[in-house]
């Protein structure tokens, strides 16, 4: 037999060859193959030596042709003994071929690639049956036509390896021939990557992914607008270019118009927008700050007179009168405290510092307020932190009174509440993780510095402790069940530190989520203080409807623990809000310590919770059985 003698051998007489130095092929690959074989044959013969047994061989060379012809046989594509071209080679030539074919391998030229698919897309086929007959991706065979914008002498240089795919595809954002040879030619051999084509042939364009276009709704909306656009179907992200620069301001000056002027009502010495702002240019402006306003002295002693008034009243016997000056007196200590209460910046700030507009990285408008230019004054910041009022009172008017809550009540619940939350999802670890996903994504996906505001997580695992929140944290038994789990789940941590990696590798996936669980539930924190968090506080209350809490199990509104810390008005409007305007009415007759146990024994059997304890879930009365039956689940992955 002669040594390049071709012969036909069936393929249930072939196997692979032991000295075949290539052992792992990925199953995509096979498969891929295999698709190509099915439409085109085997057209490479495999190298062979003889093996034991009649008319056996070993495939010293073309492994993976065997392998994708035997997935054809095994689908039933193609028969067993389906005869294939082979060349026999002795042993010692075996092992040195087979490296040197496995070595010298190359995947086909991507210019080559171009060519033929065009030749393909000419004569009619369909991009998609030309990825499958080639066993690749239509993105892939989209990207290779696209070189068809290249000049042929770009092409050629890139056939003769003097540039790279990436330089290549990098002109395929001009149909330009002219300009592209022009650029290649003008930039010098070391700046000649990539991003440099790209951004010699865009010019003064301006990519998609730029903080202008994000401002502005995208790419779509700058087009929309009557802007031109260079398209890259190179860069799966960003899309292409927005080549009216001139539009593109006009249109992102006009959205910053409403912006500019809100900021410029708040009565500052100057607001300028600009194009870019980075710490090193803030660190240039001296800063003022927000601070609370001060009571002056005489405001300071008539609040003091009105409290003691106050106090004096609430033991005096009821009366009209008494209650007249009782609504009155409080009206006046509120309209004082609110003083304390507001955070502004003083007139003499505005009169000497200013604010800057500009946009974010991620296109999203951002104010920096109370900056100093070189040369101003900044007056120092004075005043200290206003206290909070013990008892709340409601803005009154001829229809039914308004429940409101202190500052300090405000907090005593939405510690509880905290507190209950906690609990809750320690024991769900499901939750816990996604809630900690969570807040770990505001944190990596958004560049807004603002992002993270809207997690009741603090993901850095801060905890912060709830006792000096509550009135009465002895009579919170939610806080003893928390500190009892923390020594359930100390007890089993490791006494070093430096051995807790090693216990946590060792730990089954259950462990570890229930012990995320634990850490998650430790940040929670939904407490509204001197700084609430609206966006963290509607969070916590997303987790408390996941985890299926019922605060009712956690709290029952008392005289002690609720109805003392209000006004009787209050009194008066949180009766009537769990039983009725009608039955509330007497309360208004009674003195404060009455309503508060009336009300106490008028709810001690309904379900009815203060706003703020809540954790927006419905009350029993508002859950109908159709709420509970229209529930609509997710349908279940097959594992």
């Amino acid at each position: 037999m002669s040594n390049n003698e071709i012969i036909f051998v069936p393929l249930n007489k072939l196997e692979i060859d032991p000295l075949n130095v290539r052992k792992t092929y990925s199953e995509k690959s096979i498969e891929e193959f295999a698709a190509s074989i099915a439409a085109k044959g085997i057209l490479q013969n495999l190298l062979v030596r003889k093996a034991k047994g009649n008319g056996r061989y070993y495939v010293s060379a073309g492994g993976r042709r065997l392998r994708a012809a035997l997935l054809l046989v095994e689908q039933g594509n193609l028969a067993a003994d389906h005869s294939v071209p082979v060349k026999v080679i002795s042993k010692e030539e075996a092992q040195e071929l087979s490296l040197a074919e496995n070595i010298m391998r190359e995947a086909m030229n991507p210019a080559d690639q171009f060519e033929a698919f065009r030749d393909l897309v000419d004569a009619g086929q369909p991009v998609a049956d030309i990825a499958a007959k080639f066993g690749t991706s239509e993105s892939i065979v989209k990207k290779r036509l696209a070189l068809g914008r290249v000049a042929p002498e770009l092409r050629e240089i890139f056939r003769q390896e003097g540039m790279n795919l990436d330089q290549l595809a990098a002109f395929t954002i001009t149909d330009d021939h002219e300009e592209q040879k022009r650029v290649w030619e003008a930039l010098p051999s070391y700046s000649r990557h990539a991003n440099s084509i790209k951004h010699a042939l865009a010019g003064e364009d301006v990519k998609a992914s730029d903080k202008r276009l994000r401002f502005l709704g995208g790419l779509d909306a700058y087009e929309a607008a009557g802007g031109a656009v260079k398209r890259d179907l190179f860069d799966d992200h960003s899309g292409g270019y927005a080549t009216d620069i001139a539009l593109l301001e006009k249109l992102v000056a006009e959205k910053l118009v409403g912006e500019v002027e809100t900021v410029k009502a708040e009565g500052w010495k100057w607001v300028e927008i600009v194009p870019e702002v980075d710490w090193q240019a803030l660190s240039e402006y001296s800063r003022c700050y927000p601070h609370s306003e001060d009571l002056t002295e005489e405001q300071a002693e008539e609040l003091e007179r009105l409290e003691a008034r106050y106090h004096e009243l609430e033991l005096c016997d009821q009366s009209e009168e008494t209650d007249a000056e009782l609504q009155d007196v409080g009206d006046k200590i509120t309209a004082l405290e609110l003083i304390t209460e507001r955070e502004t910046f003083a007139p003499e700030d505005l009169e000497i510092a200013g604010a800057i507009v500009s946009l974010h990285g991620n296109g999203t408008v951002r104010v920096d307020r109370g900056l100093v230019k070189p040369g101003d004054l900044c007056p120092e910041n004075s005043g200290e932190d206003r206290a909070s009022a013990e008892n709340s009172v409601e803005e009154t008017s001829a229809g039914a009174p308004v429940l409101k809550h202190s500052a300090t009540l405000l907090e005593d619940l939405t510690a509880q509440k905290t507190a209950a939350v906690r609990l809750e999802l320690a024991n769900n670890p499901d939750v816990a993780l996604a809630a900690v996903v969570h807040g770990f994504l505001l944190r990596l996906v958004y560049t807004d510095y603002t992002a993270p505001q809207y997690s009741a997580l603090e993901v850095t695992i801060t905890s912060t402790g709830l006792e000096g929140s509550m009135k009465q944290p002895d009579q919170c038994a939610t806080l003893e069940d928390l500190e009892n789990l923390a020594e359930q789940f100390g007890s089993h941590i490791p006494g070093n530190p430096a051995d807790l990696w090693d216990w946590c590798i060792d730990q089954h996936k259950s462990n570890l989520l229930q012990l995320l669980a634990w850490a998650a539930s430790r940040s929670l924190n939904a407490v509204e203080g001197k700084f609430p968090r609206p966006n963290a506080a509607a969070h916590a209350n997303q987790i408390g409807a996941a985890v299926g809490i019922d605060m009712r199990e956690y709290f029952k509104p008392t005289a002690d623990n609720y109805f003392s810390h209000l006004q009787r008005t209050s009194i008066q409007a949180a009766v009537a809000e769990a039983c009725g305007e009608d039955f509330a009415d007497g309360i208004k007759d009674m003195k404060k310590a009455e309503g508060a146990a009336f009300a106490q024994k008028a709810l001690k059997d309904m379900d009815w919770l203060p706003e703020p304890i809540r954790c927006g879930m419905p009350t029993h009365e508002q859950q109908t059985d159709d709420d509970m039956g229209n529930v609509e689940t997710l349908p279940v992955a097959a594992e």
